[in-house]
């Protein structure tokens, strides 16, 4: 108990609200029931305090990473570094075509076409404000050089966004999928 937060003790000891309330206030039957799960959402808050918000697994040696099924991308020899790449178009036409010459390209194994974001920005000394779509491309990282380029060469704006983000694990099967669907340079 001294673990936990003052506020939070009292859900857990035999003599808080929940377990002192009268028969008026809840039906004898129930009391037993009311204590587990706000005790046991308050003990996950607590712990989220005490470990910080992402829950780090140095700190709750319960929530280890081998306890998860995912492959870690450096662990195994089926999968390649693999990336996130952002891109950013005017259009669904716009967006639909560069997907498809990237796949056609093998430069990724996927790409998702989110429709309906707003994007505010700093160009040409002012703030714009422009209805964009934004693809999701799912590749290698080898392949960054080659997909910004292909990007570049095939995208409307003088600028295009091409931002990667690594990918540090996930389902074996799709890591692999993405290795064998993707060319290797």
């Amino acid at each position: 108990m001294p673990l936990l937060p003052a506020p939070f003790r009292a859900l857990f000891s035999p003599t808080s609200a929940a377990a002192s309330a009268s028969a008026s206030d809840v039906p004898p039957r129930l009391v037993h029931r009311l204590r587990p799960p706000l005790a046991g959402a308050f003990l996950f808050l607590s712990l989220g305090a005490v470990a910080g918000c992402a829950l780090s697994t140095r700190r709750v040696p319960f929530l280890r990473a081998r306890s998860f099924s995912s492959a870690r991308m450096e662990s195994t020899s089926t999968t390649v570094p693999s990336i996130v790449v952002y891109v950013t178009v005017p259009n669904r036409e716009a967006g639909k075509k560069l997907s498809e010459s990237i796949i056609s390209e093998k430069l990724a194994a996927c790409v998702n076409i989110v429709p309906g974001i707003e994007s505010v920005y700093w160009w040409e000394g002012k703030v714009q404000t422009d209805a964009e779509e934004l693809l999701i491309i799912k590749t290698r990282e080898s392949l960054l050089s080659a997909l910004t380029e292909h990007v570049k060469a095939n995208h409307e704006y003088d600028v295009p966004e091409v931002i990667a983000l690594p990918i540090s694990g996930g389902n074996l099967k799709y890591l692999e999928w993405l290795k064998n669907s993707t060319r290797e340079n």
